[in-house]
């Protein structure tokens, strides 16, 4: 992944989410290892107190763990929490834009429901969902 340096977002609030879709993703299972601030540093160009930033979000979440002299772990419900976070955070924004705009432009339930099957379809058909 490549980051953004563009955006308004702040650079380990990017790399906390790239972990984060790492554990979504399943390359990082529970209770697995996760990148050291070092390794982060190294994999992003970046300084390792950016990186430790981006670990600390997640340890802050509880999403991480830390064992003593070994580093940080995923924790055994980070997948689930993060899932829940995005669904709650990102899907439902997403949906009220959705619905705010279709009202706007005067489409119907029914079409926006098609619409939203059409793209499902195209989605899965693309590889891109289950």
């Amino acid at each position: 992944m490549l980051l953004d340096t563009d955006s308004l977002k702040p650079i380990y609030v990017q790399i906390a989410e790239w972990l984060e879709m790492e554990i979504l993703n399943g390359n990082i299972a529970s209770d697995e290892k996760i990148y050291s601030q070092n390794q982060l540093a190294d994999i992003f160009n970046v300084n390792p107190a950016t990186a430790a930033k981006g670990l600390n979000i997640l340890a802050n979440e509880k999403l991480l763990y830390k064992k003593r002299g070994l580093g940080m772990f995923v924790s055994s419900h980070a997948r689930e929490a993060i899932r829940s976070k995005r669904i709650k955070r990102n899907l439902k924004q997403l949906v009220l834009e959705l619905v705010a705009e279709a009202k706007r432009l005067d489409v119907s339930k029914e079409d926006l429901i098609d619409m939203l099957i059409e793209a499902e379809l195209q989605a899965t058909e693309e590889g891109g969902s289950q």
